[in-house]
């Protein structure tokens, strides 16, 4: 399994925050690749959301589905894509100030028979600058509430 971590202070209060992360409507405005989510049901630990996300031209279908929701401390989603990929995001929030800081933890398999050795290491460099891009978009969005 591979991981990406991520720390990232916005300026604005955590709840505005932490409300804007948890609602999977927003993804597709801060998330890179995520260009559709659809299907939402449920909510906080029971919510659930197809997504579709697109990846050097592939377009990638699964499903998400919140493991953990606490309230302006920390949410979990699992995801899984229709050919087997499988993530955990883990999104702490802490007020600091005025300002939030924002740890994201990102868990995911490769799948190194489909992709092989070489791709591998293309797609870890990949994943870990896409996620700084995120999040600097994110801080973007947000910074200007």
């Amino acid at each position: 399994m591979a991981r990406v971590n991520k720390t990232i202070v916005i300026r604005a209060p955590l709840k505005e925050v932490y409300d804007y992360i948890d609602d999977p409507k927003n993804a597709p405005e801060w998330i890179g690749d995520v260009i559709e989510v659809q299907n939402i049901k449920g909510a906080g630990a029971q919510r659930r959301f197809d997504w579709t996300f697109k990846v050097a031209g592939i377009r990638l279908k699964g499903e998400n589905r919140y493991t953990q929701d606490i309230p302006g401390k920390r949410i979990v989603v699992e995801g899984r894509s229709w050919i087997g990929p499988e993530s955990t995001w883990t999104f702490n929030f802490e007020q600091r100030r005025d300002d939030t800081v924002l740890n994201l933890d990102i868990d995911y398999t490769v799948p190194v028979p489909v992709i092989g050795k070489l791709a591998e290491k293309a797609l870890l460099k990949r994943n870990e600058r896409q996620t700084d891009q995120n999040l600097r978009k994110l801080k973007k969005i947000l910074d200007a509430w």
